[in-house]
């Protein structure tokens, strides 16, 4: 493990690099405000990329998406990595062996995960309208009229990711990805779903890498579901930054809206400039899939089968980002469930304060303004 990532989880001061002010609204990894990050200088960039090499020190990931003419093209997700010779894609999980893109890992045969199963209800960003934490989806998708009480959720943490966010709250992954280690068939995850187990949620890392992967361990699970004495219930959810190629979310929500679980979609930024500054990636595919999701499932409002949320990072994205994401929610459905989520400082943001209770207050009637019906803040306990 680096040893840079200790952190004093307080705010402090720091300087802009680019005009100067000094602030505890400025993160010391970026360098940048976000005034100077919108206005998208060449100074801007140069720091923002010292960012990204400080979030990829003592790992073999890329710092930047490849872009090798004539190399191995990926298209599983956004950042269509073109790798030459030898090369590792931007997820550290796919590369170029003999001209070819070569998965490692998050193939139908093998996946990189850890797996555990979490008592319902639980702490979910969906956990207000969803089926195992709500009245939601009963009889059809639910076990009981409320809560699941005594049934529980397998929570699979998929250990790679499209995203590099310098705000990562599961970094952690990244030792596994490093590693490739563990790696597991999907029967060995199938297997521990039992009579109890009411639904499987994907997350990570993020599970556009290895979406292959989820999908054959997720039918082989609603297999044995369906075999099962108490009934057939089992709910497919994922907890994704949306980024990957359409065809397989078409797959993913198709499945989660048969067996009446949803897709995540966890919006970080609308804003191009500031979306890359925080995740090393464009935003682009996640609001193309976002509306390709809204539209798919126009068919189903109980349990809503789509879900946005936003991390309220400290003076990068509050009340104006949320508005701007809200109204681009609004533009497809008025009624999404949109989760607000009270930000932890972590990895290389770890100099961040959290988010107060004022402004994660304004970032809800911000989000209501813009035209959502549904809006609730999460992650309460970390407000101050």
């Amino acid at each position: 493990m680096a040893p840079y990532r200790v952190f004093e989880r307080r705010p402090t001061e720091a300087t802009c690099g680019v005009c100067g002010r000094t602030g505890p609204d400025i993160s010391k990894v970026l360098d940048v405000c976000r005034d100077c990050i919108l206005k998208d200088t060449e100074r801007a960039r140069e720091l923002l990329r010292g960012a990204r090499l400080e979030s990829r020190r003592g790992y073999s990931m890329p710092v930047a998406q490849p872009r090798s003419v004539g190399g191995a093209l990926c298209r599983l997700c956004v950042n269509e990595c073109s790798m030459g010779p030898g090369e590792t894609g931007f997820c550290g999980i796919r590369q170029n062996v003999g001209g070819r893109v070569h998965n490692m890992a998050g193939t139908a045969r093998l996946g990189l995960f850890t797996a555990y199963h979490d008592p319902l209800p639980t702490n979910c960003v969906a956990d207000w309208v969803c089926p195992g934490c709500s009245d939601s989806g009963h009889p059809e998708y639910s076990f009981s009229e409320g809560p699941e009480v005594g049934f529980k959720n397998l929570s699979v943490f998929l250990a790679a990711c499209t995203f590099d966010c310098v705000f990562c709250q599961n970094w952690s992954f990244r030792e596994d990805t490093d590693m490739l280690s563990p790696l597991h068939p999907p029967a060995e995850l199938a297997r521990m779903v039992d009579h109890k187990t009411s639904c499987i949620c994907y997350f990570g890392g993020d599970p556009t890498p290895q979406m292959p992967f989820a999908m054959a361990a997720s039918r082989l699970a609603l297999e044995k579901a369906r075999a099962r004495p108490n009934g057939k219930i089992l709910r497919i959810c994922w907890e994704t930054n949306g980024s990957m190629h359409p065809r397989m979310l078409a797959r993913a929500m198709a499945m989660s809206l048969e067996t009446g679980g949803c897709v995540k979609f966890d919006i970080k930024a609308i804003d191009d400039r500031l979306h890359r500054a925080l995740t090393g990636t464009t935003n682009k595919r996640t609001l193309e899939n976002f509306g390709m999701a809204v539209e798919a499932s126009r068919g189903r409002s109980d349990p809503p089968p789509v879900i946005a949320s936003t991390l309220m990072v400290p003076w990068y994205v509050g009340p104006d980002e949320v508005a701007a994401i809200a109204r681009f929610i609004a533009s497809h459905d008025r009624d999404v469930p949109y989760t607000l989520l009270g930000f932890y400082p972590e990895f290389l943001m770890g100099d961040m304060g959290t988010t107060s209770f004022d402004l994660a207050t304004e970032c809800a009637i911000a989000a209501r303004e813009a035209g959502l019906n549904r809006v609730k803040l999460g992650n309460l306990h970390l407000l101050r």
